[in-house]
C-alpha cells in the first residue's frame, strides 16, 4: 500500500461524519480541502474509496479495508501518547462525565472501575443531566465529556472545538404487549399506537422518520424516561422505540421486544473539547475506557 498515512484520516473523517461536508467542518479544513485528498488517495491506490450519494458518502469495500487501516494506526497513535503520558509521570487529574441515564447504568458504570483500576490518579466524576446543561457545562470547561445520543439516521457534527466520538451504535426495538403479533415489517404498524418521545431527543427523530418511510403515525402519551414508555406499553397504551440499551435485564410482565427491518438504531457518542492544549492524558484515558465498554457490550 503507497497512500500516505494523513489521507487515510481524510477518509476515516468522511466515513465518521458521513460526508465531506461534514468531515470538512470536523477536520476544520474546506471541502475542496477534504475531496482532493480523497481523490490523490484513490489515484495513489487505484481504487474508489467512496460513494457519493444525495444523502451523502459510503465506504466502497475498498474504502472499508482503507479505514479499517486507518482506524488501527490511529489506535496505535492514542496508544503511544498514552505510554508517553506515563513515561513522563502517572496520568492524573479529576475528569467530569455528564450523561443520560441508560449510558451511564451501561457504559459509564463499567468505566468507573477501569479507571479506577488503570489509572488511580484519575478521579472520574459522574453527573446525571440532560443534554442542554451538559453541554452549556461542556463549553464552560465545567464538564470534560459528554455522552449524547442521536438517531444514526441524523446528520450532526461537533462544534467548532469540540469533537464527537462515536462510541457505539445500538438498534432501536419495538416493545408491545406480548399479547399482540409482531409485525413483519414497518408497514405493519402503520394502524398502531405509538407513544411518542419528547421532542429533540433521538427517539423523537427516529419516530419521524419512519413516520416519513410508512405515513403519518397516531401518536399518545409522550414519555422521556424509558421506564416510563415500559410502563405505558405494559398499561395497553401503544407501542414503543426504544434502543436496545434500555432494554437490558428483566423486562416487566406482559412485554415483547421485536426486531423490525427499517427502525434503523441510536448512537452514543461521547463529545469532549478539541483544542492545542486538550483533551488531556486524563480525559484520553476516559474516551478510551468508554470505547472499551461499549465494545464490550452485546446488544445482538
Amino acid at each position: 500500500m503507497s497512500a500516505d498515512p494523513r489521507r487515510l484520516a481524510f477518509l476515516l473523517a468522511v466515513h465518521r461524519a458521513g460526508g465531506v461536508l461534514a468531515a470538512a467542518d470536523e477536520l476544520r479544513v474546506t471541502p475542496s480541502a477534504v475531496s482532493q485528498q480523497i481523490a490523490r488517495l484513490e489515484a495513489e491506490e487505484g481504487v474508489t474509496v467512496l460513494d457519493r450519494g444525495p444523502r451523502g458518502a459510503t465506504l466502497t469495500a475498498a474504502g472499508r479495508v482503507l479505514a479499517d487501516a486507518a482506524e488501527r494506526i490511529e489506535a496505535e497513535l492514542v496508544a503511544a501518547s498514552k505510554q508517553l503520558a506515563a513515561l513522563e509521570g502517572e496520568v492524573s487529574g479529576t475528569v467530569t462525565v455528564a450523561a443520560f441515564q441508560t449510558a451511564i447504568r451501561a457504559v459509564v458504570g463499567p468505566t468507573i472501575g477501569a479507571v479506577a483500576r488503570r489509572y488511580p490518579g484519575i478521579n472520574l466524576v459522574v453527573e446525571e443531566r440532560d443534554k442542554t446543561e451538559s453541554l452549556r457545562r461542556l463549553r464552560e470547561g465545567d464538564v470534560d465529556v459528554v455522552l449524547l445520543e442521536r438517531d444514526a439516521d441524523a446528520d450532526t457534527t461537533a462544534p467548532r472545538g469540540q469533537r464527537d466520538v462515536v462510541l457505539l451504535e445500538e438498534p432501536w426495538r419495538l416493545v408491545l404487549p406480548a399479547s399482540v403479533a409482531a409485525p413483519a415489517q414497518l408497514s405493519d404498524l402503520r394502524e398502531a399506537t405509538w407513544l411518542a418521545s419528547v421532542e429533540g431527543t433521538a427517539g423523537d427523530r427516529a419516530l419521524r422518520r419512519i413516520a416519513g418511510a410508512v405515513g403519518p403515525l397516531r401518536t399518545r402519551h409522550v414519555f422521556y424516561d424509558f421506564d416510563v414508555a415500559l410502563a405505558l406499553v405494559a398499561a395497553g397504551q401503544g407501542v414503543a422505540m426504544l434502543p436496545a440499551l434500555a432494554l437490558q435485564g428483566e423486562l416487566p410482565d406482559g412485554l415483547a421486544v421485536a426486531t423490525v427491518p427499517g427502525l434503523g438504531a441510536r448512537r452514543l457518542v461521547a463529545r469532549h473539547r478539541a483544542t492545542r492544549t486538550q483533551p488531556g492524558a486524563a480525559v484520553t484515558a476516559v474516551v478510551e475506557e468508554l470505547l472499551a465498554a461499549s465494545a464490550a457490550l452485546d446488544l445482538v
